[in-house]
């Protein structure tokens, strides 16, 4: 068993309230650096790529370098993803761990800041000034495209420093648009989290535990990066190994379901993200 990439999430605190996410049910917690490196000597077997999110924003720590040393220890190359906020906290995210740094650049747009859209893009650029000849790429997102156009003024305001700050002209038909070498801006639509609440009902296959998995900052290991509140828990890493969680008959029957179309959890049924796979079938 082999995973593209696996999902660490060494803290949930996120620090923001973004209109499109959930809002945080589960205790706020953050991985003890003993913990990680345990769950990393577990991981390898079965992945060389770590993933530091699920819900939270692992520049809200102040040692986040700490675990990236952890991580380049034992060889795991990593992404990060990140509202954008905290990269004043970290103005030199220069370490041979890191393969991709993500930032969700509408979380500006949904959040009441402290700070101008000025500051905040200036952070951005000043990491973009400061990689733009690194091995690392930078993915600029703005997933907030929908029917009405109901964000074309903010994107609009985007479009406008990025052109003026990278001296391109930017270009929307495609959902890639390349700003600089190893610099990306991808669009997409909005995506509804998974609930159990929620009313959409669909069958189909997914990446969930075939090509990720996702471990909890409480330990908790999950089938995908959308189960923030560990609702699909397939076991704990404090209690049982990830071999021993990787082979018990829930993880076989959700992995057998997805190979048949057929999603066996209803919270996977209710998950309406894995139709974006579906629809390239």
């Amino acid at each position: 068993m082999k995973f593209h990439r696996a999902y660490v999430e060494i803290t949930n605190i996120c620090g923001l309230e973004c209109s499109f996410c959930p809002t945080k049910t589960a205790p706020t917690t953050t991985m003890k650096l003993d913990f990680f490196e345990k769950i990393l000597h577990e991981l390898k077997p079965y992945t060389n790529e770590i993933a530091l999110h699920v819900m939270g924003d692992p520049l809200t720590l102040s040692n986040l370098n700490d675990y990236l040393d952890i991580a380049q220890k034992q060889n795991f190359k990593v992404m990060i993803t990140t509202s954008g906020y905290y990269l004043k906290n970290h103005p030199n995210l220069f370490h041979p761990s890191l393969k991709q740094i993500n930032i969700s650049l509408n979380s500006f747009n949904k959040n009441t800041p402290k700070m101008s859209f000025e500051e905040y893009i200036e952070g951005v650029f000043a990491l973009c000034k400061a990689r733009v000849d690194d091995e690392v790429f930078i993915n600029l997102r703005l997933w907030n495209l929908d029917e009405n156009n109901t964000e074309e003024s903010y994107n609009q305001q985007v479009f406008e420093a990025l052109e003026k700050f990278f001296k391109i002209k930017i270009e929307t038909q495609a959902k890639t648009f390349r700003l600089a070498k190893k610099i990306l801006l991808h669009f997409d639509s909005y995506f509804e989290w998974p609930s159990l609440k929620s009313t959409h009902l669909t069958h189909g296959f997914c990446h969930g535990l075939s090509a990720q998995i996702a471990i909890l900052a409480n330990g908790t290991v999950v089938p995908c990066c959308l189960d923030a509140e560990g609702i699909i828990s397939l076991g704990s890493l404090h209690v049982n190994s990830l071999s021993e969680i990787l082979h018990t008959k829930k993880v076989k029957d959700i992995q057998k379901g997805f190979q048949k179309g057929k999603a066996v959890e209803e919270l996977c049924q209710k998950c309406s993200f894995k139709d974006r796979f579906n629809e390239l079938l």
